[in-house]
């Protein structure tokens, strides 16, 4: 009798194993494949639940702009302006804004990443994001570095509640956000207001 039971039992132990072990296999690999192909996140403001794409650095080439030319602003004058040189480039300030100088206009643009300041506009705003503070004016952000101000790429998520009036639309895998100075920016609302979250970086060709 006890021979007859032990080969009924530990057959039956063993399958149960085998089975146990491939089911808990088999909840890693979803779990994994889970992990590695999640693509977008939810985010709960004031019980409005919203789903965004969680991405960083784009493509230029996948970038569709939804005008053909660009949005510039030339002027003749700039009166009380100031230089400031950076990498061999001068750059003229005024009013809360850069030029730069071409063929007898002034050109408004967005300083690059690295140029540096001793003061910063003075229409600035200060973010704090991820236990960091950023001043953001005009679609540039800069953080304090010593005693000047450099200007720098923005961490994916921050918020803004306003763009500059040069800010583009475009279409990114069929879905619309903004550009300015590389930076893409989703529409979105927080606590009732309209806001701009920073979505990714489109990559310099």
């Amino acid at each position: 009798m006890k021979v007859r039971i032990s080969k009924f039992i530990l057959p039956s132990l063993l399958v149960l194993a085998i089975s146990t072990q491939a089911n808990a296999q088999s909840r890693r690999d979803t779990n994994t494949k889970k992990t590695t192909t999640v693509t977008k996140r939810t985010v709960t403001t004031n019980n409005n639940t919203r789903t965004t794409t969680s991405t960083k650095r784009i493509p230029r080439s996948t970038v569709t702009y939804k005008k053909s030319s660009r949005k510039v602003v030339a002027v003749r004058n700039v009166p009380n302006k100031r230089v400031v040189s950076h990498r061999g480039v001068d750059y003229y300030y005024a009013n809360n804004r850069y030029y730069t100088y071409s063929r007898g206009r002034y050109i408004a643009i967005a300083p690059k990443v690295g140029f540096r300041i001793n003061t910063l506009p003075s229409n600035h705003r200060r973010i704090r994001f991820n236990n960091r503070n950023y001043y953001y004016t005009e679609g540039v952000f800069y953080i304090q570095s010593n005693d000047v101000y450099e200007v720098v790429d923005p961490e994916i998520g921050t918020i803004v509640y306003e763009l500059p009036n040069e800010v583009e639309k475009v279409v990114i895998d069929g879905q619309t956000y903004y550009e300015f100075a590389n930076i893409l920016y989703e529409k979105v609302q927080v606590d009732g207001m309209r806001a701009y979250e920073i979505v990714g970086i489109i990559e310099m060709n």
